[in-house]
Formats: structure tokens, C-alpha cells, sequence
């Protein structure tokens, strides 16, 4: 018996039901690709924490060997004492530059923007 061709009804019907596994495959791939990204992410951020707390431990033994080497020259609290001086300047120099850069930041103008369109919209030109 010859086979028939399917109908309009039957060719819709496969149509729905492959576009909604289609569309369902492809957020499982989103969801595997997505996730695979955010564990390099978190790798990538954890690693970048290690670097910093390094960073920091190394920067705290160049201190203690700046005091040591001005020890050489002075008493050992006097050396101490002048690098700690120093970095609490360095410090003071850039929090007063952090809060320049502050003070300069200011409502964005997408915000004032938008205000303009409401009242634009609205019939009030301003």
C-alpha cells in the first residue's frame, strides 16, 4: 500500500513539536555553556584573590626591609617610625586624590534625559 503524504495538520503538528524541542535543546546548551563559563569565572576570581593577598604580603615584606635598611643608618624604632610616616602619607595623598575623583561623579544625564522625555511627552517643555 502506497504510503500518503502528510496532511497540513500533520506538517504543523511535527513543525510545533520540532520548534519546541529545538528551543528546548538550545536553553540546555545555553544553560551547560553558562555554566561552564561561570565556573572559569569563579576560578578566574579566586585566583585573582590569591594574587592580591600575595601581592600584599609582598609589598608588607618590602616594608620590613625598607625598615631594615634605614635601621642601618638609625635606630631601628626611628626607621620604623619614618616608614610608616611615608606609607601614611602615600595614603593620605591618595584618599584626598580618591576623593577629588569622587566629588567629580555626578547624576548620570541618561536619568536627566529620560525626565526631559516624561515631561516632553506629558505636553511640559522645560
Amino acid at each position: 500500500m502506497p504510503e500518503t503524504e502528510p496532511t497540513l495538520g500533520e506538517l504543523t503538528q511535527r513543525l510545533a513539536e520540532q520548534t519546541s524541542r529545538l528551543v528546548h535543546d538550545e536553553v540546555e546548551l545555553a544553560k551547560a555553556e553558562m555554566r561552564d563559563s561561570v565556573r572559569h569565572a569563579g576560578i578566574g576570581v579566586g585566583l585573582f584573590g590569591a594574587t592580591g593577598l600575595f601581592a600584599v604580603l609582598g609589598l608588607a615584606v618590602l616594608v620590613g626591609a625598607a625598615v631594615a635598611a634605614l635601621a642601618l643608618a638609625v635606630e631601628v624604632w626611628l626607621a620604623a617610625l619614618v616608614v610608616g610616616a611615608a606609607l601614611l602619607v602615600i595614603a593620605a595623598i591618595g584618599g584626598i586624590l580618591g576623593l577629588q575623583q569622587v566629588k567629580e561623579v555626578g547624576p548620570p544625564d541618561t536619568a536627566q534625559n529620560v525626565k526631559k522625555d516624561v515631561s516632553a511627552l506629558r505636553g511640559k517643555h522645560s
